[in-house]
């Protein structure tokens, strides 16, 4: 199984496509640290979550008690701020995929501290970055592409 982290996110609408997005694929969600926003019932079918308990959905109080739980487990780290794309990376089954928030992206103690790990969706010119739930997409889908081929 693939593992999406999301660190902090902000935006109800994105972890809901992101959500229906992993249960497509067979992925785990986690989320990681504060949410900037309510995990209840009225919230979630406000934000059009109807499918919400079929996900595969896991609360952390930070991603240092996630990566401690997951042991020994790979993390990669997707960034504007890398250049190695991430289809330059080999995924195995249990991978974490880990994506920041959506304005932020992920803390820059983190992409340092992390610099051999870092992956990035290219992009052209001029462009500044892709919505999370298109990015977490595009990557969890190549991954699933490679373990399936593999």
């Amino acid at each position: 199984m693939l593992h999406v982290v999301l660190v902090e996110p902000e935006i109800p609408q994105n972890t809901g496509n992101i959500a229906r997005t992993c249960l497509a694929a067979g992925a785990c969600l986690h989320l990681a640290g504060p949410l900037g926003f309510v995990i209840d019932g009225a919230a979630l079918r406000r934000a059009g979550m109807d499918y919400w308990e079929q996900c595969d959905v896991r609360r952390w109080e930070s991603l240092g008690d996630l990566r401690r739980a997951a042991g020994g487990a790979r993390f990669h780290f997707l960034t504007t701020k890398a250049t190695r794309p991430y289809w330059e990376t080999d995924f195995t089954d249990g991978d974490y995929l880990v994506f920041g928030r959506e304005t932020r992206g992920l803390p820059e103690s983190l992409l340092a501290a992390e610099s051999a790990h870092l992956l990035t969706i290219p992009m052209a010119a001029g462009a500044r970055s892709l919505n999370l739930a298109t990015s977490v997409g595009i990557v969890l889908y190549e991954a699933c592409r490679q373990l399936r081929a593999g």
